[in-house]
């Protein structure tokens, strides 16, 4: 069963009315209304969500600033601390230079020791040579001795 062109238009004609009978299709003027005011509170609840996203992000970037000046200060304390490091470096050189020194010093030393131990090993022989010469002498004028005694006494 076709429509006829006739029932086709007059479906067409009187389709928004029963629409909106059924607040489906064209909406009455109080749902209208209530719509737009729903719509005004979506557009004012959307600037209030906006001016709080953009404090939100003014407070990040207060964040930010205070983290990058916090990074600031810590490249400022490990400066501080390399400085550190370069004194402590300059004096351990410092430390080489005199342990170096007293090394000098030590060798100068031991020269000297050895000056002296060769010194107390001549003294040493010469004493000997006297010991010995003295010991000979002695005997020897010790029997001179003995040897008139017993020639002048007989």
């Amino acid at each position: 069963m076709a429509l006829a062109k006739e029932d086709i238009q007059f479906i067409k004609d009187h389709l928004g009315d029963w629409l909106a009978e059924q607040s489906l299709g064209k909406p009455p003027a109080v749902y209208e209304i209530e719509l737009r005011e729903r719509m005004v509170r979506v557009e004012e609840e959307l600037k209030h969500q906006r001016e709080l996203m953009r404090e939100a992000f003014a407070r990040i970037d207060e964040r930010l600033e205070q983290v990058d000046r916090r990074f600031e200060q810590v490249d400022r304390h490990f400066e501080q601390v390399e400085k550190r490091f370069e004194q402590v470096d300059k004096r351990f050189e410092q430390v080489d230079k005199r342990f170096e020194q007293v090394e000098k010093r030590f060798e100068q030393v031991d020269k000297r020791f050895e000056q002296v131990d060769k010194r107390f090993e001549s003294l040493t022989r010469r004493i000997d040579r006297f010991m010995i010469w003295s010991f000979g002498t002695t005997l020897t004028v010790g029997g001179i001795i003995v040897g008139l005694v017993k020639f002048w006494n007989p």
